[in-house]
């Protein structure tokens, strides 16, 4: 229980709410060197306790409903993009120029899944648009990490040089790092309360979301993975995306159950993004700090024109240090925080078992949206919660105790995975991992085709 009381004590929640938790641990989920599997019971065991304790606040109820995590549930959730068959069809996991590369004096992890990044990277390094992943390893070997590194960031690419546990503790981006909680909270002004409609106590199931307007503004897997979390306790959740960056057909069925999905173009289609926003409860982001800062959309602007809105934030290296605008990806924080070496053979570097750092900061960031949400039915205000995926990477390598656990045997995902039909056919998928006594079980809709709605509430 130690993770899920720190976790649950950088929420600011009541230190004595985590008793009611129960955990069933499992022995062989999530294997690796580092507590993997602590980390991801500890990020889901706190986001379903602030929504067992949201539901009791909008039921009235003066009892918290029981939470249960399930080691099994968890893991399943965690490798959900890797389960997940859309009409029998595997998902495609990573582009064949994503990966590590040997360079001249050790390796460089490069991000090339989106088709853009991708031709940034073959740029920077002085390719034809179609060129090898044989040519790009002959290019890279020659030269020094830190100058691929250097040299594709400058052109808008990825790539990060492998860094050493001591490597990355002297540099001023982990200093930066090492200064912020793990969840940064902040209340932006002094808004009236908003009054939740009550919800039926004997409701079933109870949905401690329901009636709340999340706009999602994320892409990749954390932010994701926070609003598809919120769209499963009720919220009625708006994926936006900006109609020339389409997402990754099998990236967003994974992350798509309980939100519709919709293009718009903050650039033209403003006045129907302030409508949305006239009505809205939660903006939660997922770009590069300050990305979308100039289009009246930091946390302030934000709250300025709605106030009592809850405004979060997800990003890969934080809203700070010298690596505070850099675009990132869970892949990326694990080479340049020092996981990949720790968790790789004495010739190469490794991986994480799952993208624990996405879905974990995933888990955090609804974690924090739901505690804002009850913390405003008491005090009011706007509010801001702000995550980062390489703080996540400290909380993991830095803080979590290490160390073998008794358990039950885990025998796979199998128990954890359904199946559902919907607009991308049949799918198989991993089913929620939060559980609390009434919440509920599943998703009440699948993804829908990317940018297929209409950009307004339903």
């Amino acid at each position: 229980m130690t993770g899920i009381k720190y976790a649950w004590s950088a929420l600011g929640g009541d230190p004595s709410l985590p008793a009611r938790i129960t955990s069933v641990a499992r022995t062989g989920t999530l294997p690796a060197r580092l507590p993997v599997h602590r980390l991801a019971r500890a990020c889901v065991g706190a986001c379903a306790l602030a929504a067992a304790e949201l539901a009791a606040r909008r039921a009235g109820s003066a009892e918290v409903p029981r939470v249960l995590v399930d080691d099994g549930a968890v893991a399943a959730a965690f490798t959900s993009e890797r389960h997940l068959l859309v009409g029998g069809r595997a998902p495609v996991q990573f582009a064949p120029l994503s990966r590590f590369w040997r360079t001249a004096d050790g390796w460089v992890r490069t991000h090339a899944n989106y088709p853009h990044h991708g031709a940034r990277l073959l740029r920077a390094l002085g390719l034809p648009e179609h060129a090898s992943p044989e040519e790009v390893a002959a290019r890279i070997a020659g030269r020094a990490a830190l100058d691929v590194e250097n040299t594709v960031y400058s052109a808008g690419g990825l790539a990060v040089a492998l860094r050493s546990p001591g490597e990355w503790a002297a540099h001023e981006q982990a200093a930066a790092v090492a200064a912020r909680p793990l969840v940064e909270r902040e209340r932006l002004d002094t808004a009236h309360a908003r009054v939740l409609p009550p919800l039926d106590a004997g409701a079933a199931p109870l949905l401690p979301a329901a009636g709340l307007r999340v706009l999602d503004l994320t892409r990749v897997l954390a932010g994701p993975v926070a609003t598809r979390t919120l769209g499963l306790l009720g919220a009625d959740v708006l994926r936006l995306d900006a109609p020339w960056l389409p997402e990754l057909p099998d990236q967003h069925a994974d992350t798509g159950f309980g939100k519709r999905s919709a293009k718009l173009d903050l650039t033209t289609d403003r006045a129907v993004f302030e409508e949305l926003l006239a009505s809205a409860d939660v903006v939660v982001t997922g770009y590069r700090p300050g990305a979308l800062d100039r289009f009246g959309l930091s946390p302030e602007a934000l709250a300025e024109r709605r106030p009592g809105l809850v405004v979060a934030q997800v990003s890969a290296w934080g809203a700070y240090g010298p690596w505070g605008g850099r675009r990132g990806f869970d892949s990326l924080v694990q080479a340049a925080t020092g996981i990949a070496e720790t968790e790789g053979p004495a010739d190469r570097p490794g991986t994480l078992p799952a993208q624990a750092l996405d879905h974990g900061t995933g888990y955090l960031l609804a974690a924090g949206v739901l505690r804002a949400l009850t913390e405003q039915s008491y005090d009011g205000g706007s509010r801001f919660v702000r995550l980062a995926l390489a703080r996540t990477a400290r909380w993991l390598t830095e803080e979590l105790p290490s160390g073998p656990e008794a358990g039950e045997p885990y025998d796979g995902p199998d128990a954890w995975l359904a199946g559902t039909d919907g607009a991308l056919g049949r799918l198989r998928y991993a089913r929620p991992p939060l559980s609390f006594a009434g919440g509920p079980a599943d998703w009440a809709r699948p993804p829908v085709p990317w940018g297929s709605d209409a950009p307004r509430w339903a």
